[in-house]
This record gives structure tokens, C-alpha cells and sequence, in this order.
């Protein structure tokens, strides 16, 4: 250490996804708008950690803001992580990916951008962001 202090929202950004599987066993996937960072890829919907609130607070406003539906904490539980090395991106991105399995309402895509159901196998072959294509190789390779 050499002895500064360093604030950690300086360092790296928490981030939030849902992983949602419907009943036919497809997954919930969000196409970023065309003008944001990584437009026209697919993603897990989600967003940042405001300050002082927690990660399943964090998804369950996410999941409402973008589309449209509600979910309590009790359908909301961990499924892995992802980051970026402070090398590659400043500042560095963690995001903790949840499974969703329960949800009020139907999904739509309320900030732009689009939805779809997919399977594990289309979900491979879309075009995602990299740490999506990380979490979404670890959710499938586990179940």
C-alpha cells in the first residue's frame, strides 16, 4: 500500500443483470439502443448500483425501469460474476449476474432497444458484449 486512500467508486462500477427463463425454457435477452456503449448487442437487462443500495434492490428498480415488471427478492438468487481488469476499462466493471425466477407482468423493452427469448444455443451465437459472453457461458454451463 502506499499509504493514499482510494475511493472505491473511483475504481470500479457494481453493475446488476437478470438472467429470466421463462416457462418454454427460453432466457430474456436485451438489444442495446444503437447510440449507447455496445449498441445493437445483446445483454442480460440490467444497470449500475446506485450508491447505498444494495445489489437485489439494485435489480429489482433495474428490472422495473427497463421493463416494466416486478419481482421481490425471494425470486432473485445468485448465478455468478464478471469483470473487467482495471487494465482494459477505467473505470472497471463487476457485474453480478442474478437468476430471476418469478416476475409481475410481461417484459418489454422500456428504454429502447429490443427483447427476445432465446435458448442456450441461440444465446451463444448472438452478439453480446464481453462480459455477457462470460456470464452467459458460465449460467449454461452450470445448469
Amino acid at each position: 500500500m502506499d499509504g493514499k486512500k482510494t475511493d472505491a467508486c473511483e475504481c470500479w462500477i457494481a453493475v446488476v443483470a437478470g438472467a429470466l427463463q421463462g416457462s418454454d425454457g427460453r432466457w430474456l435477452m436485451h438489444r442495446r439502443p444503437a447510440d449507447k456503449h455496445h449498441g445493437g448487442l445483446w445483454e442480460f437487462p440490467g444497470g449500475k448500483v446506485e450508491p447505498a443500495e444494495i445489489p437485489k434492490k439494485a435489480l429489482i428498480r433495474e428490472l422495473r425501469e427497463e421493463l416494466g415488471i416486478t419481482c421481490s427478492p425471494e425470486c432473485i438468487s445468485p448465478a455468478g460474476f464478471a469483470g473487467t481488469d482495471i487494465a482494459e476499462a477505467e473505470p472497471a466493471l463487476v457485474i453480478l449476474l442474478y437468476t430471476v425466477t418469478g416476475w409481475h407482468g410481461e417484459p418489454e423493452a422500456l428504454e429502447g432497444g429490443a427483447i427476445g427469448w432465446f435458448t442456450p444455443a441461440e444465446i451463444a451465437g448472438l452478439a453480446k458484449p464481453p462480459l455477457d459472453c462470460e456470464l452467459a457461458e458460465r449460467l449454461f454451463q452450470n445448469l
